[in-house]
């Protein structure tokens, strides 16, 4: 089954993401065993028709670097009084900010409603900030964000913008029973929230395919963690979850454009960022909600703010604000380039993904395991990086389909 461990240890990198165009392949159909299977209607071959990335250096158009604010036990979701404030913290989501934020948003907004105060402040207006102001607003509290950066030049603007829930959520060990059914919980709650806004204008949020494109060769060695450090508990979605998300299908040789290589195609949800975030900050606006640009660079800071009730949503900058070694940088680079309305689909080939989304194409070095940019908290963009993550896929397609 190494098939299904490859296409496991890639939907935990976020990398089952893309839109395919011009399929016409079946679904899968359930065999007695539970498993999936390909089914590929009668007449069908050469029915894959993908239409050539135009994947060149000279159409790059940005490169951004994340700092993914990765905690081994997981996000921190406590209330601690400091000074005369109640500050609900609330960071730490490692690679699953905007997929779990509608969900871990509710949580954050349970405990802060449950200190009695109906005026209340959201410190960070990254996705964690922003989706937890709006279910603040939703439960009857009048919000004001106060943050030092706003979309779209938050850190998690600058995210793959694919679903992945437990994209380095927290360390194997730390999944304990109790953390797997908040999980669970905060999983399900983001992932409705996210099939009401399909459809809207902009398209912030849709489903689309990704093709896993692997050399016979290489298929193995992407299936574990290769440096001996303890592994991300990545995989609760496949434990717990099985159904929410389509399952993998292998694309037969014959049937798909990348010649003898090994093919598997799953459909996953893709973040067009810009647009859904300028939803986000439209509907808080709408509810009557301000935003204050202001520093903070203590919890001692926190007393010059009115309000009794604080959330902290700071992400990876509650690593200096509160003294908070916890929080681990893991950066991510994007190579943004000029997208195509005919290319609506995504790939996953040596090491390197593609995102299909509409604000911009995305392409991106993952590293031969999980800990790629483990630790790392530079912030520099790196062109030769973003070059070799474009013509890795562009290898995927022959020379004449540029120009």
């Amino acid at each position: 089954m190494a098939g299904e461990r490859v296409d496991a240890m890639m939907g935990r990198r976020n990398l089952l993401v893309g839109a395919g165009a011009s399929l016409m392949l079946a679904g899968c159909a359930g065999s007695a065993d539970g498993g999936r299977k390909p089914m590929v209607p009668e007449g069908a071959r050469d029915a894959l028709r993908l239409t050539p990335i135009r994947a060149t250096p000279d159409r790059i158009t940005r490169i951004t670097v994340c700092t993914r604010p990765f905690r081994a036990q997981g996000p921190r979701l406590e209330v601690e009084r400091i000074g005369q404030k109640l500050v609900v913290h609330h960071y730490g989501h490692g690679g699953s900010g905007w997929s779990l934020s509608w969900g871990t948003g509710l949580v954050a907004t349970e405990k802060a409603m449950a200190l009695g105060e109906r005026d209340i402040a959201v410190i960070g207006c990254g996705a964690i900030g922003l989706t937890t102001a709006l279910q603040l607003q939703r439960a009857g509290a009048k919000v004001t964000i106060y943050a030092k950066d706003l979309p779209p030049d938050t850190r998690s603007s600058f995210a793959t913008g694919v679903w992945s829930p437990d994209s380095r959520i927290c360390l194997e060990q730390y999944a304990t029973p109790e953390f797997k059914a908040l999980w669970a919980r905060m999983c399900l709650t983001s992932f409705q929230s996210y099939q009401n806004l399909l459809g809207l204008p902009g398209t912030p949020i849709e489903w689309v395919d990704n093709y896993f494109v692997a050399d016979q060769a290489n298929r193995e060695r992407h299936e574990a963690v290769t440096d001996g450090r303890p592994p991300f508990a990545d995989a609760l979605q496949h434990e717990l979850l099985p159904t929410l998300t389509p399952h993998a299908a292998e694309v037969p040789a014959g049937l798909h454009p990348f010649g003898s290589r090994y093919v598997r195609r799953n459909t996953n949800m893709v973040f067009n960022i810009s647009s859904y975030a300028r939803l986000l900050l439209d509907e808080f606006h709408a509810n009557g909600g301000r935003i204050e640009v202001q520093e903070f660079h203590t919890p001692a800071d926190f007393a010059r703010l009115t309000q009794k009730v604080l959330v902290n949503c700071t992400g990876y900058g509650a690593r200096a604000l509160m003294g908070d070694t916890s929080v681990m940088p893991v950066r991510g680079q994007l190579a943004r380039m000029i997208p195509q309305d005919d290319v609506h689909y995504g790939l996953f080939y040596d090491g390197v993904s593609f995102v299909p989304r509409r604000d911009g194409f995305v392409f991106q070095v993952i590293g031969p395991d999980d800990y790629y940019g483990y630790g790392d908290d530079s912030i520099e963009p790196d062109r030769p990086l973003a070059e070799q993550a474009v013509r890795t896929i562009a290898g995927l397609f022959p020379p004449p389909a540029f120009g």
